[in-house]
């Protein structure tokens, strides 16, 4: 759910602390637990640490970027795949197919160059 338009962004003081008066090229990577913060425009090119949970995930920040919060460029869950045993096979299936073709073509080439030298 967003923010009243009238209350405005929510930015919090000790990110802007860390980035004001600093160039993006100068500073490393700044740490932050701070995922509910907004990207303000002063925050574009700075990269941050943002902690999901278990980890810091490096985000370069970018204009695009600009009124989402910092927590969404940070997945707290990883997704692993969808199927099971049934997906396995069908991938299984599709990488023979794969290697299959590829061998046809080389064949195919192979044959092609033979009959160009003769």
């Amino acid at each position: 759910m967003s923010r009243s338009l009238s209350k405005g962004p929510y930015v919090d003081d000790r990110l802007l602390k860390k980035i004001a008066g600093k160039k993006p090229a100068q500073t490393g990577t700044i740490k932050t637990w701070i995922r509910r913060s907004t990207i303000s425009p002063d925050m574009v090119g700075f990269t941050f640490g943002v902690y999901n949970g278990k980890q810091h995930i490096d985000v370069l920040v970018t204009e695009d970027m600009v009124g989402h919060r910092l927590g969404e460029f940070s997945p707290t869950r990883k997704f692993v795949r969808h199927g099971g045993k049934m997906q396995k096979e069908i991938e299984a299936k599709a990488k023979e197919a794969e290697i299959a073709s590829a061998q046809a073509a080389k064949a195919a080439s192979d044959a092609a160059s033979t009959s160009a030298k003769k």
